[in-house]
């Protein structure tokens, strides 16, 4: 069970950490953060980093399954700093322009769904995910040193 609770701690431990880079950046805590897509670290790539890993480590890193693993890694990665950013940066551009057109013809779009709130920051910038990354390998390698065998 080593790769799974390395995944779920670095996961959790890298949401947990979201606040504290939030406080660094602004001064001000935000402990919603802690439930937030998006924002430093990426907790996805921290996840699939760390369950990468582990399943080299314990599978071997020669195995199919550290392959699967690693693949799958590859894909979630790719997503959240590419496919899950501009679908956020999407939605920005779409809320400016729909403010830009009330604003340019005097009008008031009345119908709901110009009024629906929609998450913007849904991915990652490039350095959210290395630090993702970074930080799967971490909780992976100090569960893994320190013999932890209660996973």
């Amino acid at each position: 069970m080593f790769p799974f609770w390395a995944c779920l701690i670095a996961i959790v431990t890298a949401q947990l950490a979201k606040p504290v880079f939030v406080y660094f950046k602004t001064k001000q805590w935000d402990w919603s953060a802690v439930f937030a897509s998006g924002g430093y670290p990426s907790s996805h790539t921290a996840g699939v980093a760390a369950l990468s890993l582990a399943v080299g480590i314990q599978e071997h890193f020669s195995s199919t399954i550290f392959a699967v693993s690693l693949a799958f890694a590859l894909i979630v990665t790719y997503d959240a700093a590419n496919v899950r950013y501009y679908a956020g940066r999407n939605i920005q551009i779409t809320q400016q322009l729909i403010k830009d057109i009330q604003a340019l013809t005097q009008t008031k779009l009345e119908d709901p769904i110009y009024l629906t709130k929609v998450k913007e920051v849904l991915g990652h910038k490039w350095i959210e995910v290395i630090g993702g990354i970074f930080h799967g390998i971490v909780v992976a390698g100090v569960i893994y040193l320190l013999g932890v065998s209660l996973l």
